[in-house]
């Protein structure tokens, strides 16, 4: 029954996903404007343009930092 979820860590909490979501869709689902924030996967920062390329696996670790303006 929860063959097709996987945990991962957003912002250091676990989170359960299905194993198929990209980052662009677990971003999505939570609600995140994907133009005010920066994504970090496993230590590494994506750009935007690849979020639908990088898929979920076990264990991976994703910090979301959003952006804010102001002067």
């Amino acid at each position: 029954m929860f063959d097709n979820y996987i945990i991962i860590f957003i912002n250091g909490e676990p989170f359960n996903c299905h194993q198929s979501m990209s980052i662009k869709d677990l971003l999505l689902y939570l609600n995140f404007n994907l133009d005010v924030i920066v994504v970090e996967y496993n230590k590494e920062i994506i750009d935007l343009s690849l979020y639908d390329s990088y898929f979920l696996k076990m264990n991976d670790a994703i910090e979301v930092i959003t952006i804010v303006g102001g002067g």
